[in-house]
């Protein structure tokens, strides 16, 4: 992150002399004490991300491709005079540990078009889709377990819960089981 920061502020300047040079170094080495000190920033947390790296280049290029993979779909479905277009609301638990990654997976699923992250409660996604060839929660979905595999896997979890007997699929309504994916909304949500 020094570094970063460092390039950061030789971009700023637009030239390169020796006093900028050294000005830089100092500031630079400010900001990073001051990021270590008072917002938990630590290199610990800087060399697990840095070696994440090509997982989450990977994830971006991926998530690129579900893009346009999604807006043609789109476009399929809304230009299709023979298709009927039923939206629908549905929800899924994830099995995503992190905060990041659960923010994540809920603006990745947004940026897909026919798609819109509704609520997210704990691990409880509430997802509102343009028809139902767009809801995720069906048979799990892909983008969840490269999100997992950034975060660190969870072979371990997924073996405990087998190991008990839990369903593996991670889809289910509000109130009820896997099959009724569109869950009560009140007056109140549906006014927001």
């Amino acid at each position: 992150m020094y570094f970063l920061l460092f390039g950061f502020w030789v971009l700023l300047n637009g030239k390169w002399t020796a006093e900028i040079a050294i000005v830089g170094v100092i500031v630079c080495a400010a900001l990073y004490a001051f990021m270590c000190a008072f917002m938990e920033y630590s290199p610990k947390k800087e060399w697990k991300i840095a070696k994440r790296f090509g997982k989450i280049v990977g994830y971006f290029f991926y998530l690129v491709g579900e893009v346009f993979k999604s807006a043609w779909a789109t476009m399929c479905l809304i230009w299709s005079p023979e298709k009927e277009i039923e939206p629908r609301v549905t929800s899924f638990h994830t099995k995503l540990r992190t905060d990041a990654g659960k923010v994540v997976l809920a603006n990745s699923i947004t940026m897909t078009p026919g798609t819109i992250t509704v609520d997210v409660q704990d691990d409880l996604f509430l997802i509102h889709c343009l028809d139902e060839s767009f809801d995720m929660g069906v048979e799990g979905f892909e983008m969840e377990d490269r999100i997992m595999k950034i975060e660190g896997g969870h072979q371990a979890d997924a073996a405990a819960s087998a190991a008990e007997g839990a369903p593996s699929d991670t889809t289910e309504a509000i109130d009820g089981p896997a099959e009724a994916t569109e869950p009560e909304i009140t007056e109140e949500e549906a006014t927001r």
